[in-house]
């Protein structure tokens, strides 16, 4: 996987606080959609997910473990 990758989300991690609503509910809108990778933190990709908010694609991101995406269209 690279920046610039598409790639589609299949599963919400297990591990994302209760505590944390608005992420969690941000993660299952998301969930089956697909976005383009904008960077990576470590393990973890960056998306950017504005436009499920109706917002910029920008201005909402979200970072996930690569085991809970899927490449839909690689990059050359």
């Amino acid at each position: 996987m690279k920046i610039g990758d598409k790639v589609r989300i299949l599963a919400i991690p297990a591990d994302l606080p209760e505590s944390e609503i608005h992420t969690r509910s941000l993660f299952e809108v998301c969930k089956g959609r697909a976005f383009p990778i904008v960077g990576f933190q470590g393990n973890l990709i960056e998306l950017e997910v504005g436009e499920v908010l109706g917002r910029e694609q920008f201005m909402e991101s979200i970072w996930i473990e690569p085991e809970h995406v899927e490449v839909i269209a690689a990059i050359d």
